[in-house]
């Protein structure tokens, strides 16, 4: 175990490239098990996230080999096994992922109860209720049994706009026979990331990016040659921290079209950058006040799905609020205890009053005093870094693996930045 030691107060200034989507990473690993010939993947972040779903495919048989920096050329001929290990799969909430291609390829998939971060419900029916649709039968009892003679398409309203099942659903019908069309569907750049790299593969979808798909199965699916897209949500990480700092930094990388909510949520703080090309720039010397609505009522800054405010980066938000002049309101609508860890930033000296489990007004600017801390999950754990950047003296965070699972090489990215960050044996 690896704890933060981090000393707050100084200015992260410099330029940095962009991580692959951790969020884009995950399924399109799964997904490598529908071909019938080698994938190649690239862009694909360096965390430990990636790292269970490249296990749970070599458990699965898939020949798994790096072939450079953040590339993976993965064979899924070799992949025999139907089952995923239970100390796998508790550890990733993603290796529920494995069920839409596991059944196009091999009808059947054993699946313990998957892990991932605590932050409130996180229900799989949707998942279920989609691949029902689509003939697969499903039985719990201690583990999720997954078997289907054959997928057949069919029309699908999903009853909520879940990524995950809308992953799922999409990789069990390229396969499927017949036609499939997915309503309601997540449309989130990962997702979008996903589809692309099955038509890459053969498949046949239509209406990527908009909340219904089309999909005609095809009967198999070759290899590819796939280049995950930049992580939007890291990018938003980087930007609140150069921001609670009084920094600048250049990002490269970015999809300006991916930024377009995040840019107005953080306008709405007084926060401003500037695209061109792939480059981010964001000056110092920002303005770091409260937007008021139209009236001087207090502003709102909640989470929807795509393409609303990202709700990965409410914790993000959070923190940013407590170092700009004014109030806001912070509405995290999807998940109802995500915002628990505002208790750690009020002993730090933030002036947060917790509403309920999914509302915090946030009055700024605070000063923030260095603590000890533990990070409950990848989100609020980055939140958590970011405030201690900011703070006086020096915080401690402890369970950084949380953190790691969703940040690529952090205490090395932001040391190239000037923060003041070790990474140290928790004894």
């Amino acid at each position: 175990m690896y704890k933060y030691r981090i000393e707050g107060g100084f200015p992260i200034k410099g330029r940095i490239r962009a991580s692959g989507n951790k969020n884009a990473a995950l399924p399109c690993i799964a997904a490598t098990l529908l071909a019938d010939d080698v994938v190649t993947l690239r862009n694909i972040p360096e965390i430990e996230d990636v790292q269970v779903m490249l296990d749970i495919l070599r458990h699965l048989g898939s020949t798994v080999e790096s072939i450079g920096p953040n590339e993976w050329r993965i064979d899924p001929r070799t992949a025999a096994r139907t089952d995923v290990a239970v100390e796998l799969s508790r550890k990733i909430r993603a290796s529920i992922l494995f069920a839409g291609p596991m059944l196009a390829r091999f009808g059947r998939l054993t699946l313990p109860p998957p892990g991932g971060d605590v932050i409130g419900r996180r229900r799989v029916d949707t998942h279920l209720l989609a691949l029902e649709e689509l003939g697969a039968r499903i039985e719990i009892d201690g583990v999720f049994a997954f078997t289907a003679n054959k997928l057949v398409g069919s029309d699908i309203f999903l009853d909520e706009a879940s990524v995950t099942a809308t992953e799922n659903a999409v990789m069990a019908a390229v396969r499927a026979e017949g036609r499939t069309v997915l309503r309601n569907v997540a449309s989130e750049p990962h997702v979008q990331d996903l589809c692309r790299m099955l038509v890459s593969m053969g498949a046949r979808i239509s209406g990527i990016g908009s909340n219904i798909l089309e999909i005609e199965g095809v009967e198999r699916l070759g290899g590819c040659d796939y280049s995950i897209g930049p992580d939007f949500m890291e990018i938003g990480s980087f930007i609140g921290l150069a921001a609670v700092t009084r920094g600048e930094i250049e990002i490269e990388g970015v999809n300006p079209d991916d930024l377009r909510m995040m840019k107005i949520g953080f306008g709405r703080l007084g926060i401003r950058w500037s695209v061109e090309g792939d480059v981010l720039t964001m000056p110092a010397g920002q303005s770091m006040r409260v937007v008021p609505d139209l009236g001087g009522q207090t502003p709102k800054i909640d989470d929807a799905p795509w393409p609303g405010f990202p709700p990965d980066l409410t914790s993000i938000m959070t923190v940013v609020a407590t170092q700009v002049d004014g109030m806001v309101l912070i509405h995290e609508k999807m998940f109802e205890s995500r915002m628990f860890f505002v208790d750690k930033l009020i002993g730090m000296g933030a002036r947060i009053v917790l509403c309920d489990p999914h509302r915090a007004v946030v009055s700024g600017p605070a000063r923030l005093s260095g603590s000890e801390l533990v990070s409950p999950d990848v989100r609020a754990g980055m939140a958590m870094v970011i405030a201690a950047l900011c703070a006086e003296g020096v915080s401690t965070i402890k369970n950084v693996y949380q953190i790691e699972r969703g940040y690529e090489r952090l205490t090395e990215r932001l040391r190239s930045l000037g923060a003041r960050i070790e990474r140290l044996q928790d004894c």
